[in-house]
């Protein structure tokens, strides 16, 4: 690194070069399971008929695999690119989300939830680090401002999905509200192929 370069600010790192297309992968991978989370319990209710001890067991799968998912692809998604571990992961939630409406009982609901964990966690441990790999390229190592928008984006994600998902249920009905996330991870995705190689600051080459 080149002792000329700065600090990055807030606002600056916030709207670096490709540093809106990670925040945006994280937020929006986080925002179904922040849907499902409010409105699952009750649409079970409502369509079959479970018990109270079904409504909180059913994330159990979306859990574990959420941390096999994290753990896997912190060193994978370095060695595949964390771009293509991104991208595959919006993909995979997208499938997932759209395939929770069409269960009829709880065992349907393993393979979506347990899927949908572990695409999160493809994304979550493939962005976090490719944040702090931007940094190095463009600005000095020091990692405070760019981690502090990540955990932002994150937790994004799970303020506006519950925050959302009682009025897009009421109007669109659960099964079109989780299509909605889904088809917006879907266009999102390809943005992730922008992060495939991203330019070193100007005037610094890139080591």
């Amino acid at each position: 690194m080149g002792i000329g370069m700065l600090e990055p600010s807030l606002l600056s790192s916030l709207f670096e070069y490709h540093s809106p297309s990670h925040t945006g992968a994280i937020t929006f991978a986080n925002m179904g399971i922040g849907m499902l989370e409010p409105s699952l319990p009750l649409w079970m209710m409502d369509t079959m008929d479970a018990p109270e001890w079904q409504l909180g067991i059913v994330f159990i799968p979306a859990s574990v695999s959420y941390l096999i998912g994290t753990n896997l692809f912190g060193p994978l998604g370095h060695i595949i690119g964390r771009w293509l571990a991104a991208l595959l992961g919006l993909f995979i939630i997208g499938i997932c989300l759209m395939s929770i409406p069409s269960a009829t009982q709880i065992n349907h609901l393993i393979a979506p939830n347990a899927g949908l964990g572990f695409a999160i966690g493809m994304v979550d441990s493939s962005m976090m680090p490719e944040l702090g790999y931007l940094v190095d390229l463009r600005h000095s190592a020091v990692y405070g401002s760019v981690y502090s928008i990540g955990d932002v984006a994150f937790c994004l994600g799970f303020a506006i999905g519950p925050a959302l998902s009682g009025t897009l249920v009421q109007n669109l009905g659960f099964k079109w509200m989780l299509y909605g996330i889904a088809i917006i991870n879907f266009l999102y995705a390809p943005f992730m192929y922008c992060l495939k190689s991203p330019p070193a600051k100007k005037g610094e080459e890139q080591e």
